[in-house]
């Protein structure tokens, strides 16, 4: 196996442009798991943690969260709730000091835990290639299935950006065990009261980060009744309803981890919590 080691994000792009087979590392926390189990043998890769440019983070009226950054940056630096959230549920804490936002996105796997946040959040993933042309996609374009992306061969990803959404935010994650555990299922609801829109997205219920538009639209009408600036309690009628939403909007399979029903019930009752949560939070 070839190994490159680029120092800048120039470097990198040409280096995919001419090598358009390499294989990108950032923390390798999927990747060394894919080679030593021996279901990934790439010829050539990429590792990445020397490109500083993938590694800023700003926080201002927009974030801008580059590839490289680490999930323990992300709770260090990072004011929305549900990133935060999410960040801390990803393995131990070497993990979390080792693997970055932009492996999530590049893995792609429906599991992943910061991408139902970043979906809720309509982020943008940025990515860019050696000939200067930059994209932005959002999660719906960007996942086209389980672990495949939007990706060109001569593409990276060098950064997610999205607006800050106050702290109506919540993200619930449901597993097999209490800690270091691939989600069984994931949910994450962003309530922006400044903007008055609701993003809702579910991970590991379906083959990509799935989206339920008629759930989002029933606890838009919640907030509009109650006012968007207020705190309130959802009935329990309304509860019950905005998770069965939920439920319906989930395309889950049987596996090692959890059946379908399972699944479907989960991310009902993770969707009832998580309504209370932001319903409560201003």
């Amino acid at each position: 196996m070839e190994v490159s080691s680029p120092r800048t994000l120039a470097e990198a792009l040409d280096e995919m442009g001419a090598q358009p087979a390499t294989v990108p590392l950032a923390g390798g926390t999927d990747l060394m798991v894919a080679i030593n189990f021996g279901r990934e043998r790439p010829e050539r890769v990429m590792a990445l943690r020397r490109v500083e440019e993938l590694h800023e983070l700003t926080v201002n009226r927009r974030v801008r969260c580059g590839a490289g950054v680490t999930y323990t940056r992300l709770l260090e630096a990072v004011r929305d709730p549900a990133m935060v959230q999410a960040a801390r549920t990803v393995g131990s804490p070497q993990i979390r000091n080792a693997g970055t936002l932009g492996g999530n996105l590049g893995t792609c796997s429906p599991a992943g835990d910061t991408l139902p946040v970043l979906a809720a959040l309509d982020a943008e993933v940025v990515v860019r290639s050696a000939a200067g042309a930059e994209r932005r996609l959002n999660l719906g374009e960007w996942m086209r299935g389980p672990k495949k992306s939007a990706r060109r061969p001569e593409e990276l990803v060098v950064a997610a950006e999205w607006d800050p959404a106050g702290s109506s935010q919540a993200f619930l994650k449901a597993g097999t065990r209490n800690a270091m555990v691939i989600a069984v299922a994931n949910l994450a609801l962003v309530v922006d009261r400044v903007r008055r829109r609701v993003g809702l997205a579910m991970g590991s219920v379906g083959p990509t980060i799935l989206r339920a538009q008629a759930a989002e639209d029933f606890a838009r009408g919640l907030f509009e009744e109650a006012g968007w600036e207020r705190p309130h309690r959802p009935s329990p009628a309304a509860a019950e309803r905005f998770g069965a939403l939920c439920a319906e909007a989930a395309a889950p399979i049987d596996d090692v981890r959890g059946t379908a029903a399972y699944r479907r019930h989960v991310v009902a009752v993770m969707a009832r919590r998580a309504l209370a949560r932001t319903a409560a939070a201003v």
